[in-house]
């Protein structure tokens, strides 16, 4: 069964987000497993020059966009087992950066499900499923049902639409889209077209038009349906509930391993020695105070509202009194980004900030720290408690999305759980959990059959990819049954 996904960034090219690790780790889980996988992607300045210089021109096309008729060029490289497929055209894709190009991001992502469509042509054999990721790819089950289902060989093609994160919804104006589509009314009504509050959702076109639809966790799954979670496609979501299904990431597990990592300044495992060796490496690199003893609460994400950053802003003079360490890496919102800048200049020595991305601190900070803050408002799935797990470090989580679907809440009595998490999105709750850890991390015993618990379980995409190829399957049965 050949699979093609298309989708806005993928590891190990080019990176901002989760959906890059998915798209990067998936396909060679599905490969393991038999299927002919192939990746589609925009042909990106960033991407690295020595993939690009390495990948073979197959062909090119013409893509017609709005007025315009634009060059699409299709590139192959092979990159970790798995076959990419490029895109080329720099008009809209060798920029400085991926994204945040305001309203030029409709033109952008319209050209680039147009050409998804338009070089399957160039392929030697058609995809039994085409797999689309956000937003961004959002269109293309709309284009194959409506512009594309009478050309030869497309009617067969099965899609199925990921999403990663609800919030990002790829709105825009109507008209803007009506053109770029060059479209009438008939796909932009309320109920079953594009209509979207008096603008325009590519997120909303893939809900409707796939075949199936999949989120990142089963829990997920039920939050996007209510009001709370849904970002206004609740009832959208609620009607195509049949066939929404929910299936938790994984890791890569060859990447991230901390026995094999090179980023650290010891490899391990399971041994806590170790881990407190690159505990003592990381204090000095970001100028802590070096003592092994101190438990040393590690964080990398986006510094958003999302994520709780001003949990943390709020609950930090409590949790400084712990006498723990912390260590942030990351970067986002102004206003959060001055109030832990403002923080770690109070706490010298005891807390560190690094603005920006960087993966290798990225992975020294989860191979150093004992606990790891997600105290997240909602979380699709998340990767980094997965890291943190594989890390052996304990996440600290709020009980929402994926992070609950991941994290059990450490229980003394019978022995069970393999982290710590609260419900409530207050810094009470946050902070009381943070110090009923605190506890445990105290408690050598304890702390050992809680790491030991984390070390069980397999963080990797073989069960995820057992649901997929189900998924896949099913669709595929529907396709010849048809």
């Amino acid at each position: 069964m050949k699979i093609l996904f298309a989708a806005s960034e993928a590891m190990p090219l080019v990176k901002t987000g989760g959906l890059a690790d998915v798209v990067g780790a998936l396909p060679k889980s599905l490969a393991k497993r038999g299927f002919d996988v192939t990746v589609m992607l925009p042909k990106y300045g960033e991407i690295p020059k020595e993939i690009t210089d390495s990948a073979v021109y197959l062909g090119y096309t013409f893509v017609n966009i709005g007025w315009r008729r634009q060059y699409c060029g299709l590139f192959e490289c092979v990159v970790d087992g798995v076959r990419f497929l490029l895109l080329d055209n720099e008009y809209y894709f060798k920029r400085g950066y991926l994204y945040g190009y305001g309203e030029e991001e409709a033109e952008r992502f319209a050209f680039f499900s147009f050409a998804v469509l338009e070089c399957l042509e160039l392929l030697d054999e058609m995809p039994d499923i085409l797999h689309c990721h956000d937003w961004q790819t959002g269109l293309i089950p709309l284009l194959l049902r409506t512009r594309y289902a009478n050309r030869p060989g497309y009617r067969d093609i099965r899609t199925v639409y990921t999403i990663h994160n609800l919030q990002y919804q790829g709105v825009f104006s109507r008209g803007l889209l009506q053109d770029l589509l060059a479209a009438g009314d008939e796909l932009f009504s309320s109920d079953d077209g594009l209509e979207f509050y008096g603008a325009a959702s590519c997120m909303k076109a893939g809900l409707l038009y796939a075949d199936k639809l999949t989120t990142v966790s089963p829990t997920y799954a039920n939050e996007i349906q209510t009001e709370e979670y849904g970002e206004k496609l609740e009832g959208v979501l609620r009607r195509r509930s049949g066939d929404l299904t929910g299936i938790v990431n994984g890791i890569d597990t060859e990447v991230y391993d901390p026995m094999r990592d090179p980023h650290l300044a010891v490899p391990y495992r399971d041994s806590r020695e170790k881990k407190r060796r690159n505990k003592t490496a990381l204090q000095q690199e970001l100028g802590l105070e070096v003592d092994e003893r101190v438990p040393l609460i590690g964080v990398v994400s986006r510094m958003a509202g999302q994520k709780g950053f001003d949990l943390i802003g709020e609950a930090l003079p409590e949790l400084m009194d712990e006498h723990v360490q912390l260590a942030v890496l990351g970067s986002g919102e102004p206003r959060l980004e001055a109030m832990m800048r403002e923080a770690a200049a109070r706490y010298p020595g005891r807390m560190t900030v690094w603005f920006g991305f960087n993966e290798g601190l990225a992975r020294r900070i989860y191979a150093a720290s004992d606990l790891y803050l997600m105290p997240s408002r909602f979380e699709p799935c998340g990767l980094s408690q997965l890291i943190a797990l594989r890390y052996r470090s304990v996440p600290v989580v709020r009980e929402t999305g994926g992070l609950r679907d991941t994290v059990e809440s450490f229980n003394e009595y019978t022995g069970k759980g393999n982290g710590f998490s609260f419900g409530p999105a207050t810094a009470h709750d946050m902070l009381f959990t943070v110090k009923r850890a605190l506890t445990f991390y105290r408690d050598e015993e304890a702390w050992a059959k809680i790491l030991a618990n984390g070390a069980k379980r397999h963080y990797g995409w073989e069960t995820s990819a057992r649901e997929y190829e189900r998924l896949y399957r099913g669709l595929a049965g529907e396709a010849r049954a048809g």
